[in-house]
């Protein structure tokens, strides 16, 4: 899960595999593979660097922990 801000600055967590596509228009918005728009304070940058770094968590511990990839 990525930790997201909604324009009321409340937080929320995201499955980043359940996001379809990213915008920015200004505002960001995420666009689920259900179809469903949020719209977040985070830039589409910042929304690719930590999915980036959710990935690379997931990866990191299932390697620590044995797991075959």
């Amino acid at each position: 899960m990525i930790v997201v801000t909604r324009l009321n600055r409340a937080r929320f967590a995201v499955n980043p595999d359940l996001i379809e596509r990213i915008h920015e228009s200004p505002d960001t918005t995420l666009v689920m593979v259900d179809g469903a728009t949020l719209i977040v304070l985070e830039s589409m940058d910042e929304i690719v660097d930590r999915i980036v770094s959710f990935r690379a968590r997931v990866l990191q511990t299932a390697s620590s922990s044995g797991m075959r990839l």
